[in-house]
């Protein structure tokens, strides 16, 4: 018998969701089929589940240890391989918000948000070993809950990432993502002059082959995604302008696509035809500030090499 006891983390999702997650080789059919002979039960009573957990809910599993085992999420351990080891005096990301729930911080650029491939060690992973290293969740909890970033940057945008802490924190920050509740804005450099603020929209089409991608005028397929992109100028040069882009829609790629689609291309962005600033290797994009749904607005340090970029400009 294996009994667990509902944390923080855990509560507020639905039971059968949590035993998919814990018994996550096991079909759905099997998990069902424990709770309808309580070999599974809540509370010590039978449950269909359907309920809501909360905190110190009591979970019991009747199984064999080699059945348990068998089903059970196998990988936490390697998820613990994985992990970075952290100095928390010298932490590689910059802490700019931090509640009970979430976490807001500066992505360096170099950095992915998530990994691409297992052996990967991206800001994620970064952000679990900082919650193991000072006890905000157990290795136990692991194994029904995943803290994860919210909103993704490209490995060579730097800014601002989102990370969820608790279930309750990424679901809410993930809602208001998805309902635009949470208005997302970025700075960059970009080719030639702008004058105008202008709200532009299109269709994005993404090559996964060539991990780029065009802006269609009209969709010719169902995976041609809608997008909208507002812009304004802040800051003119010579043959440049700085610009504060407010992402609506948030589609891999979008600013650095939609503005090379109408001649204005980031500085340093080689992929969508950015000319590099002498003396300057970085994409001139980051994610400067977001506003909450409570209005609380957080902010990023603009890069060194943005004002690097703007002295040789």
């Amino acid at each position: 018998m294996r009994e667990f006891v509902i944390q923080e983390n855990e509560a507020g999702q639905r039971f059968d969701k949590y035993l998919r997650k814990l018994l996550q080789n096991a079909p759905g059919s099997f998990v069902y089929k424990m709770l309808r002979k309580k070999n599974i039960v809540l509370n010590d009573k039978k449950s269909d589940g359907a309920a809501r957990l909360t905190e110190g809910d009591n979970v019991k599993l009747y199984l064999s240890e080699e059945t348990f085992l068998k089903f059970s999420m196998g990988d936490v351990g390697e998820v613990l391989e994985g992990l970075p080891k952290v100095n928390l005096g010298r932490f590689p990301l910059e802490f700019l918000y931090e509640d009970e729930d979430v976490l807001i911080v500066d992505k360096p650029a170099g950095m992915l948000s998530q990994k691409a491939k297992a052996d990967d060690v991206s800001a994620n992973e970064y952000l679990l070993a900082y919650l193991l290293a000072c006890g905000k969740i157990s290795e136990e909890e692991l194994k029904t809950f995943r803290p994860s970033v919210v909103n993704r940057l490209d490995r060579n945008t730097s800014g601002i990432l989102i990370f969820g802490k608790t279930l309750k924190g990424l679901q809410e920050m993930s809602d208001d993502l998805k309902e635009r509740g949470i208005s997302k804005y970025y700075l960059c450099l970009v080719q030639g002059k702008v004058t105008e603020s202008r709200h532009i929209e299109g269709y994005l089409r993404k090559d996964e082959a060539k991990n780029k991608a065009e802006i269609l005028k009209q969709p010719a397929t169902k995976d041609d995604k809608w997008i909208e992109t507002e812009y304004a100028p802040v800051r003119q040069f010579s043959d440049a302008t700085l610009l504060e882009v407010r992402l609506i829609t948030g589609r891999t790629h979008q600013i650095r696509a939609h503005l090379a689609s109408i001649g204005h291309p980031i500085l340093g962005d080689a992929k969508y035809g950015g000319e590099r600033v002498p003396g300057i290797s970085a994409q001139l994009l980051f994610a400067s500030r977001v506003r909450l749904t409570n209005g609380q607005e957080v902010k990023a340090p603009m890069p060194e090499a943005f004002r690097r970029a703007m002295e040789r400009l």
